[in-house]
């Protein structure tokens, strides 16, 4: 969900305005996500890296996801939405936002409509690196580690690989999202900034893929 930032900027707006004017974006594709029938959605709201940017934007984005969490997971609940989190829940992370993390998925661990996953605190690598360390702490054998093993560790073995990743504001990178998880997904790319990104442009973007052939190395018998 990126270029919130640059959209206030854009704007003569503080940076926290951008930020504030995602939450609709996120909220639009969350609804049309229900509509189309979208059973796992997964946003990157809060890297490993974010805590580099500066101390008062830190604080905001804290401040405003517990606000969001708080304000939202009722409505999330009445839709049959199942909450859950990935990343780091360290010390940097407050204890309120991570008991609040935790409220939020105990409400709505019975939902099955669709599973809004939140990834805060949340790097690539890190995931990575924190799979390595269960394997090596439960003593498995390097010969009998495997991929699957490897996937069992992860912070939700449960989520299923994405279909679709969407990347928005004119970036061509990942950035630290899912490394191991994303081996096979289709990659949509787009200019929109995250706040300008409504559910016109997110079903355009559900075309896009509807239209590629996905052939996971193999061959899918088509010219």
């Amino acid at each position: 969900m990126d270029g919130n930032g640059r959209w206030a900027q854009s704007k003569g707006l503080p940076r926290t305005q951008g930020h504030r004017a995602g939450e609709h974006s996120l909220f639009e594709v969350v609804e049309a996500c229900l509509e189309i029938g979208v059973e796992w959605l997964t946003v990157y709201a809060f890297s490993t890296e974010n805590w580099r940017r500066p101390s008062d934007e830190v604080q905001f984005l804290l401040n405003f996801n517990e606000d969001i969490l708080l304000r939202r997971r009722d409505e999330l609940n009445d839709h049959g939405v199942r909450i859950r989190f990935v990343g780091r829940q360290d010390w940097r992370v407050p204890k309120r936002l991570i008991r609040q993390m935790h409220e939020a998925t105990e409400l709505t661990k019975n939902n099955r409509k669709m599973t809004f996953t939140i990834a805060f605190n949340y790097g690539g690598r890190a995931e990575i690196v924190d799979a390595v360390q269960r394997i090596v702490a439960a003593g498995i054998a390097a010969e009998k580690i495997t991929e699957t093993t490897i996937t069992d560790h992860l912070y939700d073995p449960e989520m299923p690989e994405p279909d679709l990743i969407i990347r928005t504001s004119g970036e061509y990178r990942i950035s630290n999202f899912l490394l191991w998880e994303l081996a096979y997904s289709e990659l949509v790319f787009t200019d929109t900034l995250w706040p300008e990104f409504q559910r016109q442009e997110f079903l355009a973007a559900i075309r896009d893929y509807q239209d590629r052939r996905r052939r996971f190395g193999g061959v899918d018998g088509r010219s």
